[in-house]
């Protein structure tokens, strides 16, 4: 069959010590609260499924909560009216309103970007849109990109900005795994794109917003601070398109093909990009963030993302001297539940949110909600 399938390596990992410890084999539920040297704390409650969430400034963050509400949270609080309600949005399983992300510029021009699934000529479809930030509503929307492949399972859709101001875009297999590997469609595919919407010059192949392909359901994305090095999570199949598990973090290079669905778990195929790293059973990571300050020392040059299934978050200690490898890991178990997103603080601070309201998780007393990890 033009491949080798290797034995497929169960990881089961908990936290012992620090960042770059490596696996101990064994498998306990350790909270954030028992971890020398950080500490956590609510920092709010009562969101429903928040799917990602930017600061633009460092007293104020936008969330959003996938049912398709743009929540504000000022000063700690969560304001009660959302930013903007949108009623075209299809949130009847895994899509949603999803992405969010600020423009270079924002601190400027005040854009801000959202990614969501709506019903468009009767087909489900993500696109992406562009706001101004009036700070207490949203004027000025312009469809930025559009078309892209979604359904109720496997509909992307993170979007980031990255070191070279052009915006990324996760789209997921839309359960046609076949058109993963076909370069003319954009599902299974990292799109990379102007801020307007158009197709950078310098992409991989002509005319297309495709940067890489082969994915089955990608959604964390992040760059080693002060590179062009992208690191990405992806959800493995699920039983019903491939043996369960098979989760991956891979980094991403551009024009390579990553194998979905030929090649998964730790199979192999020449002319395709193998993953770091393969989490059987699965653990299903949903987000991805490059901790650039430094300040929490325990994370300082890992890759962090929160795992769903896993219900805990992944710390990748990466090689100072080759960033696109690592040298260890280890998963932080919580008693939070499900965890989706993770991102950084303008102080340094690590924030992440629970998704228990999502249909598969234990809903707790005031859930959903976003923590914040601090210095002990």
């Amino acid at each position: 069959m033009g491949y080798t399938f290797n034995f497929i390596l169960t990881i089961l990992i908990a936290i012992t010590a620090g960042c770059g410890n490596k696996d101990s084999g064994n498998k306990n539920n350790v909270s954030f609260n028992k971890v020398k040297g950080v500490r956590t704390e609510i920092f709010v409650s009562g969101l429903v499924v928040p799917w990602s969430m930017v600061f633009t400034s460092p007293e104020r963050m936008l969330v959003n909560e996938r049912p398709g509400r743009l929540r504000v949270i000022e000063n700690g609080k969560l304001l009660e009216t959302p930013l903007r309600t949108f009623d075209d949005v299809s949130s009847n399983s895994e899509e949603g309103l999803m992405g969010l992300a600020l423009d270079p510029a924002y601190s400027n021009n005040k854009f801000i970007y959202i990614s969501y699934a709506y019903i468009n000529d009767g087909e489900l479809t993500d696109k992406v849109v562009r706001f101004t930030d009036k700070g207490t509503a949203l004027s000025d929307e312009m469809l930025i990109f559009n078309s892209i492949p979604a359904a109720r399972f496997h509909a992307g859709c993170r979007i980031k900005f990255g070191p070279d101001s052009k915006l990324y875009i996760t789209t997921g297999d839309a359960g046609k795994k076949e058109l993963a590997q076909d370069l003319n469609k954009l599902n299974g595919k990292i799109l990379r794109i102007n801020s307007d919407g158009s197709i950078p010059s310098d992409n991989p192949f002509p005319n297309s917003p495709v940067w890489s392909y082969g994915h089955r359901n990608p959604q964390g994305i992040d760059w080693v601070p002060g590179s062009e090095i992208m690191w990405e999570t992806e959800h493995g199949p699920s039983g019903f398109d491939g043996p369960g598990g098979g989760d991956e973090v891979n980094v991403i290079e551009k024009g390579k093909n990553y194998g979905w669905p030929e090649v998964s778990h730790l199979e192999s195929k020449v002319g395709m990009k193998s993953p770091l790293l393969v989490f059987t059973p699965a653990i299903a990571p949903a987000s991805g963030l490059m901790y650039k300050s430094g300040k929490i020392e325990r994370f300082k040059d890992c890759f962090l993302f929160g795992c769903l299934k896993g219900e805990g978050i992944m710390v990748i200690k990466l090689d100072p001297n080759d960033k696109t490898k690592y040298i260890s890991y280890e998963k932080i178990e919580t008693d939070y539940g499900r965890i989706r997103e993770i991102t950084e603080g303008p102080d340094g601070s690590i924030y992440f949110s629970s998704s228990n309201r999502d249909g598969r998780g234990r809903v707790q007393g005031g859930d959903d909600k976003i923590y914040i990890i601090l210095n002990e």
